[in-house]
């Protein structure tokens, strides 16, 4: 009977030392790459991601922007940076700690809100090639860098290779996907 209750005992000790980081800080917020999709087939997931990358020299400003988007007028890092699109339109992405890391603002974030940009290449009327840029409402950012960002957004049909840009309010990027 010692024994039985030994084994109970560690068996619950191993159980709550395996509790995730995400329940030990009690954060609610779902990991967007681990949502399951909500309509099945019918509403696929174009895109999952799980890395982001800050803008750096040579994207910052104008003079190189990607699919017409410049980069924000400073280098950008963060520590983390995830997400989805879906095929409705649905897109969500999760950034942490998407910061300037130089003076004057050495590892902060400047910027209330951010906005998510969802760019692809398509086709117009005439069926000539173009760039569809399409952006989200604004998303609140706290001083960290962290921000959470989800939205149903008109895609434009086709959306090939779509980049999932986190920007300014006014559009220049700090981050996209990639590494």
């Amino acid at each position: 009977m010692k024994r039985i209750l030994l084994v109970a005992l560690a068996f619950l000790v191993i159980s709550a030392g395996n509790i995730s980081a995400k329940e030990q800080k009690g954060d609610e917020t779902p990991d967007p790459t681990e949502v399951e999709d909500e309509m099945g087939p019918s509403n696929p997931t174009i895109l999952k991601f799980r890395t982001m990358v800050g803008v750096a020299p040579p994207y910052t400003g104008t003079a190189n922007p990607i699919r017409g988007i410049s980069g924000g007028g400073l280098p950008w890092v963060l520590s983390d940076g995830k997400g989805m699109l879906r095929a409705d339109g649905t897109l969500r992405v999760k950034v942490r700690g998407l910061v300037i890391p130089v003076a004057p603002f050495n590892g902060t974030n400047p910027a209330p809100n951010f906005r998510a940009t969802v760019s692809c290449m398509s086709v117009d009327d005439t069926g000539a090639p173009i760039i569809a840029n399409v952006q989200t409402g604004l998303f609140p950012a706290n001083t960290l860098g962290d921000s959470d960002i989800k939205e149903k957004l008109d895609l434009p049909k086709p959306c090939i290779a779509p980049i999932i840009f986190v920007t300014s309010p006014t559009g220049s990027w700090f981050s996209a996907t990639g590494f």
